[in-house]
């Protein structure tokens, strides 16, 4: 465990977290909704710091990021909670246990783990990175130092403190959406009061300069509401610019709605048919694979510049500059194409049981640990 950053003390005495939106106050002895992040002895502790429940090495395009460092491999990772409470979580076993345990690691070794694999960057993803910010800021400021990326997959749900936090080491982050953004749909399935916190969140990435690119689960029945999807999409056009990726992504069933089908192919065309009508200049169909939205088209002259299929690169049409072959056109894309995408498979499979120990932090060790800062304080 180690001290938060992300919280001030109120005048009750209590802790405010301020690394998400929902701004848990707690008194001595709670714990906020993510499950990870303490009020011990009158001082917020990230539990789980340096404890990782996933590691491996993936494509970037998995992520999805398509327009960020297309081609390279990331070392992702992940602990356990999350801030929201998402009902169709594919990662439910990791994000949605409130638990304090996990292989131990140190920022170093994370880094030693990059340079090991051949990664490019590091991605923190599987569960929501926010809420296990301090450990991602001293992972990525080493990572940093010594010439690797660092990315988000994140629900976007934070604050201002926890995006200023993040923008001292973040280059591009995979912002999701859930149903469109319909308010009714994340309350009931997601435990999300109101998104405006995602919207003023990428409104803050924008300001300092992160690599944006956005998802959008559509989940049928329940969250696949057009008038929503091309409301999301002209504030994207408005507020993003047009150039902003924007990937639709399929749903599949899995842990509390397992009742439902996959999100048939057409109803994702529509949505993407919508954004384009908006105004966005890249839109993507994600989880269908060999479907012609997996693949980058140049703007201006409608050739692909990346075929894809999956998370393999095909094809790549474009000059060393980042423009279209064909036209000359520039594509948006940050960082640059990097040669791994030829290689047959970016995954890795990387051994962490057999590196570091799975350890756990049990109730008797937190009241210890609470009786001991108690007895510091009246000394």
């Amino acid at each position: 465990m180690k001290e938060a950053t992300l919280y001030r003390v109120l005048p009750d005495g209590r802790v405010e977290c301020t690394a998400c939106a929902r701004r848990c106050k707690l008194s001595d002895g709670q714990y906020g909704f993510c499950g990870v992040r303490w009020n011990l002895g009158g001082k917020l502790y990230l539990m789980v710091y340096g404890k990782i429940s996933a590691i491996a090495v993936d494509p970037i395009e998995k992520k999805p990021l398509y327009h960020f460092n297309p081609g390279s491999m990331v070392l992702s990772l992940s602990t356990y909670g999350c801030s929201w409470a998402c009902q169709y979580c594919q990662n439910f076993d990791i994000s949605q246990r409130r638990v304090l345990e996990g292989f131990e690691v140190t920022p170093e070794k994370i880094v030693e783990l990059a340079e090991d694999y051949g990664a490019q960057g590091i991605t923190y993803t599987y569960n929501e990175p926010s809420i296990f910010m301090e450990f991602a800021y001293d992972v990525g400021i080493l990572a940093r130092k010594k010439g690797f990326f660092n990315t988000f997959v994140t629900n976007g749900y934070m604050t201002d403190e926890a995006v200023d936090m993040l923008s001292k080491f973040l280059d591009a982050a995979t912002v999701d959406f859930k149903g469109n953004a319909e308010p009714k749909f994340l309350r009931r399935f997601s435990m999300v009061p109101d998104p405006e916190p995602i919207f003023q969140t990428l409104l803050e990435m924008k300001r300092k300069g992160i690599f944006i690119e956005v998802t959008d689960l559509v989940v049928p029945e329940i969250g696949d509401n057009l008038e929503y999807a091309r409301k999301l999409a002209r504030w994207i056009v408005d507020n993003l610019g047009p150039d902003t990726p924007m990937h639709f992504l399929r749903f599949h069933p899995d842990y509390k709605v397992d009742y439902l089908p996959p999100t048939p192919v057409e109803t994702l065309e529509k949505h993407a048919q919508i954004a384009k009508e908006e105004g966005l200049k890249y839109v993507y169909i994600g989880n269908v694979w060999n479907h012609p939205l997996e693949n980058t088209y140049c703007p201006s002259c409608g050739r692909v510049v990346i075929r894809r299929r999956g998370f393999d690169i095909l094809e790549v049409n474009l000059t060393e500059d980042g423009r279209c072959k064909f036209c000359g056109a520039k594509i948006n894309l940050g960082g640059r194409v990097w040669p791994t995408w030829r290689l047959s498979d970016r995954f890795a499979y990387v051994p962490i049981e057999l590196l570091s120990r799975y350890v756990k932090i049990t109730r008797e060790q937190i009241e210890e640990f609470r009786s001991k800062v108690h007895v510091k304080r009246q000394g």
